[in-house]
C-alpha cells in the first residue's frame, strides 16, 4: 500500500465532483464558468463552487480550481474579484498559468495556495527552483517527461502533480496555437477546437490522423512514480462523464493498494484506440491513435454507476447519552477520525407508562445514520430509570449531533486567507509614434544571421549556431541566445549559454521559465519570448519583477489590445513568418513516413501544408501555413518588433529587410494572423448569456 500520494480527480459537473468523492478521491480540481481551460464544459457557478468547498471538505479532500487560462486586461478586474470570492468559498489551491493572474492572486489574497500549470511549460529542474521563487508551492510538469526527468524536478519543488491517466495535448504541455489559428478557436483562452484530432498526413493521405494521440495510463507505473517523489497522481477529463471520472479513480485507488488496475475496463469506458505510457519510459512509439464508436462500451456504464451510488462511511462515530429526569435531554458525539465533538440538546424525558428507554433501544435510534458519511460503533451514557424519550425526539438529537459534526468537519478542512482591498488600476498607453522601432531577426542558423546583420538591430541565433556566427565577424553585442524551446539535458544546455557569455554574448532569449532562472543566475540581458504567452500589463509586471527586459507579446491577441498593454519593460510583436502552431515530441512526419522520407510538411484535408521542422530528434515545430506579415503602420507604437526567418536564402533575407514594413510588400500566402481577425471571446460570451 502506497500513502501520501495524493489521487486528483477532474470534475465538470456536479455530478462528476460526487462520483470522484464517493469513489475515494483525495483532491478534486474544477472550473468556474469563467478563465478556465475547459470552457466547453458544464463548470461551475459561483454558488456550485460554495457548495463543491463544502462537500469536499466535508469529504476530507482538497478542492482546486483550475484558473488557467490567459487573461486580457479588460478582465483584470473581473478576475480579481472571482478570486477573492472563491478564495473566502474556502478553494484549497489556484492552478494558474497567465503571468499576469500570479501577479493579480498575489495581490489580492496575498496567502493563497499556487500550483503552475502543465501549461506554464516548466520540465526542467532550474524551471521548477523558479517556479519555487515565485510562491509556487506545487508544479504540474510538462507531461512529456520520462521518469527521469520528473525525479531531477522534485528535488526542487515542494511538490510535483504528474497526469496518470487521461487524453494527452499533441503540443507540448497543452500550449498549442493551432486551433486559434486555423478556428480562432483558443486553447490558451479555454475553447480548444481539438484541430489535433482532424485529419492530417505528411503523404497525402486525406484519413490519416497525423496529430492525434492516444489516451495516456501510468496506473501501471505507480511504483515508480513514488520512487520519483510525485505527491498527487491527476486524472485528466473535466469534458468527461461523471462514470469515466469513477472508473479512473476506482482503478488509480487500486494501483495505490497494489492490486493490478483493470486497464481493459477503462479502455471500454473511453479511450482513443487503446493507451499509450507517453514519454514515460522514454520511448516514443506506438503513441499515434484515433477514437472509433467501439472504444466504449455503453452497456458498462450503469455498472460502473453503481460505484458511487451509495455514500461511503469514512468516519465513526461514538455517541454518549445523558438523559437524566427532569432534564433536557443531551447527546453528544465522537468522531475519531477527526478528533472532534458535537453536542445535542432536547426535550425533557417523560415517565414511562410501559417499557423504559434503556440504552440498546437508544443505540438502534441512533445507529440509524442512513445516506451519510458516518458509521455507528456504539452508545455509552446514563439514562434514569423508569424514562421515555419518544423515537422521533431520538432521530432529533441524531439529526442535530450529526448536522453540527459535519459542520466542525467542513471548518476544520476549510483553509482561511487574508483577502486584500486591492483592486487592479491598468494606466492608459499614451499613443506615440516610435519613429525607430528596433528590428529583430530571428534566424535559424549562422549563414542567416550574416546576412541579416546589416539590417537588424538584433539578431537571435540557435544556441549551437552562435559560435559559428562569431567566426563570421558578426558583432557579439547584436547576438541574443536562442536555446531550444524543450531541454532534454539542461546541464548541456547551461554550459553552452554559458560558454557563449564568456565570448562576450551577453543576450539570452528565455523561451520558458527555465531560461529565466538561469539567465538571472548568470548575469545576461533577458529577453521574453512568445511562448510566455503575455497577453496583459500584469504580465508584464510580473516577468519584470523576475528579471526580464523586454518581452515579445503574444500572437493571439489583436493589435488594437496589443498596443493597449502598459508595461514597464519594452515590448514587441512578430511582424513577419511562419508563426509556430505546435512544439511536439513527437514528430507526426517521423510517425507516419519515418525519418528516411521525411517530407518536412503535414498537410490538412483541404490541401493548406504545414512544415515541420525537426530539432536533434529531440523535438519538432509545426508552423503555420501562411506567412504573417504586417507593415510599419501596424507595429510603429511599439518598441521593437521580430522578423522570423524560415527557409529565405540571402537575396529574400536582403529583399525582405529592404521592403520590410512597406505596404506593397509583397509575398506568397501573407496573413495578418490574428492580429484583426482575433479569437473567440468565451468568458465575454458567458457574460452575455
Amino acid at each position: 500500500m502506497i500513502k501520501n500520494m495524493e489521487i486528483l480527480a477532474p470534475a465538470g459537473s456536479f455530478e462528476s465532483l460526487e462520483s470522484a468523492l464517493r469513489c475515494g478521491a483525495d483532491a478534486v480540481y474544477i472550473g468556474g464558468k469563467y478563465f478556465s481551460a475547459r470552457g466547453n464544459a458544464s463548470n461551475f457557478s459561483n454558488d456550485e463552487i460554495a457548495d463543491a468547498c463544502r462537500l469536499c471538505h466535508l469529504y476530507g479532500a482538497k478542492l482546486y480550481i483550475a484558473v488557467n487560462t490567459v487573461i486580457a486586461d479588460s478582465e483584470a478586474d473581473a478576475f480579481c474579484k472571482y478570486i477573492k470570492y472563491t478564495s473566502s468559498a474556502g478553494i484549497d489551491a489556484y492552478i494558474v498559468q497567465d503571468w499576469g493572474c500570479i501577479y493579480l492572486i498575489k495581490k489580492c489574497v496575498p496567502d493563497a495556495v499556487i500550483h503552475a500549470s502543465t501549461q506554464m511549460t516548466i520540465h526542467t529542474p532550474k524551471g521548477a527552483e523558479f517556479a519555487k521563487s515565485l510562491g509556487f508551492s506545487r508544479i504540474v510538469p510538462a507531461r512529456e517527461l520520462s521518469c527521469e526527468k520528473i525525479e531531477e524536478i522534485t528535488n526542487y519543488i515542494p511538490e510535483t502533480e504528474v497526469f496518470v491517466h487521461g487524453a494527452l495535448c499533441m503540443s507540448v504541455s497543452g500550449q498549442c496555437y493551432f486551433s486559434a489559428m486555423i478556428g480562432s478557436r483558443s486553447a490558451n483562452r479555454g475553447v480548444c477546437g481539438q484541430v489535433c484530432r482532424l485529419p492530417f498526413s505528411s503523404c497525402g493521405n486525406k484519413k490519416f490522423s497525423a496529430l492525434s494521440l492516444k489516451d495516456l495510463t501510468l496506473l501501471n507505473h505507480i511504483r515508480e512514480l513514488e520512487k520519483c517523489g510525485v505527491c498527487s497522481l491527476k486524472i485528466e477529463g473535466r469534458m468527461k462523464r461523471p462514470e469515466y471520472v469513477a472508473s479512473a479513480v476506482t482503478e488509480t485507488k487500486k494501483a495505490l493498494s497494489g492490486q493490478i488496475p483493470d486497464i481493459e475496463m477503462l479502455k471500454s469506458v473511453f479511450s482513443r484506440d487503446g493507451f499509450t505510457d507517453g514519454y514515460f519510459t522514454g520511448k516514443r512509439n506506438h503513441m499515434f491513435g484515433t477514437r472509433s464508436k467501439d472504444d466504449s462500451d455503453r452497456d458498462l456504464l450503469p455498472c460502473i454507476r453503481e460505484y458511487y451510488k451509495k455514500q461511503p462511511q469514512i468516519y465513526s462515530l461514538e455517541f454518549k447519552v445523558n438523559i437524566t429526569e427532569n432534564q433536557k435531554a443531551k447527546l453528544s458525539a465522537y468522531c475519531p477520525e477527526c478528533n472532534l465533538y458535537s453536542y445535542a440538546e432536547g426535550e425533557i424525558p417523560e415517565k414511562a407508562l410501559k417499557k423504559p428507554l434503556d440504552l440498546e433501544y437508544t443505540g438502534k435510534q441512533l445507529s440509524k445514520l442512513g445516506d451519510t458519511l458516518f458509521k455507528f460503533i456504539g452508545v455509552s451514557g446514563f439514562i434514569s430509570e423508569g424514562v421515555i424519550l419518544k423515537a422521533s425526539e431520538l432521530n432529533n438529537l441524531r439529526r442535530e449531533a450529526v448536522q453540527k459534526m459535519e459542520e466542525k468537519i467542513i471548518e476544520k478542512n476549510t483553509p482561511h486567507y487574508s483577502v486584500s482591498e486591492y483592486s487592479p488600476e491598468i494606466p492608459t498607453v499614451q499613443k506615440s509614434e516610435i519613429k525607430n522601432t528596433e528590428i529583430r531577426i530571428q534566424c535559424r542558423n549562422a549563414r542567416q544571421a550574416k546576412y541579416s546583420e546589416p539590417f537588424a538591430d538584433m539578431l537571435i541565433i540557435p544556441a549551437d549556431e552562435c559560435m559559428q556566427a562569431v567566426e563570421y565577424g558578426i558583432d557579439v553585442n547584436k547576438i541574443c541566445i536562442a536555446p531550444p524551446r524543450f531541454i532534454t539535458d539542461e546541464r548541456e544546455e547551461i554550459f553552452k549559454i554559458t560558454e557563449l557569455k564568456s565570448m562576450g554574448i551577453n543576450h539570452l532569449l528565455c523561451v520558458n521559465p527555465a531560461y529565466i532562472q538561469t539567465g538571472n543566475e548568470l548575469g545576461m540581458i533577458l529577453h521574453g519570448g512568445f511562448g510566455l504567452n503575455v497577453t496583459n500589463s500584469f504580465s508584464c509586471k510580473m516577468l519584470a519583477e523576475s528579471g526580464l527586459d523586454d518581452i515579445t507579446l503574444s500572437f493571439e491577441m489583436k493589435l488594437s489590445q496589443l498596443k493597449k498593454i502598459n508595461s514597464p519593460i519594452p515590448r514587441g510583436i512578430i511582424a513577419y513568418g511562419q508563426l509556430p502552431l505546435m512544439l511536439v515530441r513527437n514528430c507526426p512526419v517521423s510517425n507516419e513516413s519515418g525519418c528516411a522520407k521525411c517530407t518536412g510538411s503535414i498537410t490538412d484535408r483541404t490541401g493548406r501544408i504545414f512544415p515541420v521542422r525537426c530539432h536533434k530528434k529531440e523535438y519538432a515545430e509545426i508552423f503555420n501555413s501562411d506567412t504573417l506579415y504586417i507593415n510599419k503602420k501596424d507595429f510603429s507604437e511599439f518598441d521593437f518588433v521580430l522578423i522570423m526567418l524560415g527557409d529565405e536564402n540571402a537575396e529574400q533575407i536582403k529583399d525582405l529587410s529592404e521592403n520590410f514594413g512597406r505596404t506593397d510588400f509583397k509575398h506568397p500566402n501573407m496573413t495578418k494572423g490574428l492580429y484583426y481577425r482575433g479569437i473567440i471571446n468565451e468568458t465575454q460570451n458567458k457574460k452575455n448569456e
